[in-house]
């Protein structure tokens, strides 16, 4: 089937790739973007629906722990410590799976991804590093039917694993475990060309970055070095729009439906951050944690009064000079939230505007589309009325 022939979500379609599979036939009860279905969704994999009176289940989602960890020594050439990437690799070397569903670069262009169904350790580390673009990665289950794969570790960000939780039982597989990213603000390649040209003084020889816990996007360069930026000097009137519909309508930024996550935010600045969900979760996390220095989950500061100033800043496309940028990010990152205070600044933020970005272009969607646990986020702030 031609790529493209199928999006019954339209403007709002995440490009997972299940519409370019032979189970597109499933998507309208599938799509993320059509149907929100949290609460089935962790009742049928986790046992259970999330607590919204528990503070740390309505931001974060079913759990049975969760840590900061690193890998050391970290994984070489990997985008942080190379947590999911040596859990990948071992998951095969174990028997654990037959094949890993991750996604590499293109041999074309460093940022176009590429899914891939790995059958070997060296496959999955040749992935390792994200790829900030839309990603079509359930495109590759048209692979698996006569493949021999029965036991298959998939890796994907939420909005993939929700398509990917709803036809899992069509798959013919005797084992499915789910290692989630949690996902924010992805981009199409021409978007995403759009941010480095902005935002980066050598946009040319980027080879990853991540909005990193010190409120500073941090880029690494083809010859190893890194450059920063704050935050609050991004060229937001240039960038307001360059984020894929899909994200501006997306509140699965934690990945709820994922066995287990691993992640940045919820943890100090150089570690990594892991929520278990569930049995299969850790087994997962049993594969490298060996290999991990660990240590509690934290959390200091405030969020609310920084999330409520930058939903009227975003709002009115505020941009600051650099030097008052590096001044308000020195700031923040010493006085700032830190933890997962900070993993909440991050959810508020972009749940408010996302709340607010389907209000006002898709208003027939809002009372469907914001699941119960981010009306509850949202509701603590004052949004724009206009």
């Amino acid at each position: 089937m031609p790529r493209g022939t199928v999006r019954p979500a339209r403007d709002l379609c995440s490009d997972c790739g299940l519409c370019d599979s032979r189970w597109v036939a499933y998507v309208r009860r599938a799509c993320a973007f059509l149907h929100q279905r949290f609460e089935r969704m962790e009742a049928e994999v986790h046992g259970r629906s999330r607590d919204l009176e528990q503070p740390d289940e309505l931001y974060f989602g079913v759990f049975r722990r969760m840590l900061a960890a690193r890998l050391e020594p970290a994984l070489d050439g990997a985008q942080w410590t190379g947590i999911v990437s040596t859990l990948g690799a071992r998951a095969l070397e174990q028997g654990l799976v037959d094949a890993v569903l991750c996604v590499r670069q293109s041999a074309d262009d460093r940022f176009t991804p590429e899914p891939v169904l790995a059958r070997t350790p060296a496959e999955v580390l040749a992935a390792r590093v994200n790829k900030p673009t839309l990603s079509n990665n359930l495109s590759v289950l048209e692979q698996l039917p006569g493949s021999g794969i029965r036991r298959l570790l998939a890796i994907g960000v939420g909005c993939q694993i929700q398509a990917l939780r709803a036809v899992q039982d069509s798959l013919g597989l005797e084992e499915l475990y789910v290692l989630g990213l949690p996902c924010v603000d992805n981009v199409s390649r021409e978007g995403l060309q759009t941010f480095l040209d902005s935002t980066s003084r050598s946009p040319e020889t980027v080879v990853h970055y991540e909005f990193m816990q010190d409120f500073r996007i941090h880029f690494r360069h083809a010859d190893g070095h890194g450059e920063t930026v704050p935050f609050f000097g991004l060229d937001t009137p240039r960038l307001k729009d360059v984020f894929a519909p899909s994200c501006l309508s997306c509140f699965d930024y934690v990945n709820a439906g994922a066995d287990l996550v691993v992640g940045y935010m919820g943890a100090p600045f150089g570690w990594q951050w892991i929520v278990v969900r569930n049995d299969r979760g850790e087994r997962l996390l049993s594969l490298v944690e060996e290999l991990l220095t660990t240590r509690p989950v934290q959390s200091t500061g405030d969020r609310r009064q920084a999330v409520q100033q930058g939903i009227e800043a975003y709002d009115r496309a505020l941009r600051l000079p650099l030097w008052l940028a590096e001044v308000v990010g020195w700031f923040v990152q010493r006085f700032g939230p830190t933890g997962l205070e900070y993993a909440r600044f991050s959810i508020d933020s972009h749940f408010t505007r996302n709340a607010l970005w389907l209000r006002r272009h898709h208003p027939d969607r809002v009372e469907d589309h914001l699941p119960a646990f981010a009306r509850r986020i949202v509701g603590q702030y004052r949004l724009p009325t206009e």
